[in-house]
């Protein structure tokens, strides 16, 4: 007869009801693992009760991390967790690119984690640019909220095609996920768009700083070459 995991946890292993309780919420997302440890645990000839025990350590080790980050006790979680503040705090644009992105990812908002979503405000001087990037890991669509911008993104191999238009004030354009793209100031003052992007960490690889500035640095000559190769 079928065991449910709360007798197999009190009869193999002699745990508590708390235990038992805490070891199914923690279990409670790794469904696979949870089957495999049923079929051990009710199998002893096939898995002995040591490797059930060390196979759930190893489900537990699993559950302390989501995506890299520790996992919180939903019983813990406050109201904190889920909320940001500082989206209405213009940021620094004296720098040479003339802009700043203040992001909001599961790093500033831990209850985004495994969620799949978060926002970011950027500020322009005029003719800031926010310079050509790609996120890795989500599409972007930005909403303009002050003055105007030129945004664009460029397809991938073999058209690179660029698409470009200039945005007014409550104006919306969509990057595709992986694609470069930019943004630049062309109003009169200090412009201001909100980002929300479909990652939780959708990451930024600014063209320039990876080509030119990586680490280690990519040869002068393997640069040097391609650049030429698009000199017309």
């Amino acid at each position: 007869m079928e065991k449910s995991l709360s007798t197999i946890l009190h009869v193999h292993l002699n745990l508590n009801p708390c235990k038992i309780s805490a070891l199914q919420m923690l279990t409670a997302r790794y469904c696979i693992f949870i089957d495999i440890f049923l079929f051990s645990a009710c199998c002893p000839g096939i898995a002995t009760v040591s490797k059930t025990i060390a196979f759930l350590t190893f489900i537990c080790l699993l559950a302390a991390r989501v995506n890299g980050l520790v996992y919180k006790n939903p019983m813990l979680a406050q109201a904190n967790d889920f909320s940001f503040s500082g989206l209405h705090v213009a940021g620094s644009t004296s720098n040479p690119s003339g802009s700043r992105v203040t992001p909001v990812t599961v790093a500033q908002l831990p209850g985004l984690n495994t969620l799949g979503i978060s926002t970011a405000r950027i500020d322009y001087a005029p003719w800031g640019i926010n310079p050509p990037h790609t996120h890795p890991r989500a599409s972007e669509i930005l909403t303009v909220l002050e003055v105007s911008l030129m945004v664009g993104f460029v397809s991938s191999n073999p058209e690179n095609r660029l698409i470009n238009k200039v945005l007014q004030k409550g104006d919306v354009f969509v990057f595709p996920v992986g694609l470069i793209h930019f943004q630049r100031n062309v109003g009169y003052g200090n412009a201001v768009a909100l980002a929300a992007l479909s990652s939780q960490n959708p990451g930024a690889i600014t063209i320039t700083n990876a080509a030119f500035g990586s680490n280690a640095p990519i040869a002068s000559k393997v640069l040097a070459k391609d650049v030429m190769s698009h000199v017309r």
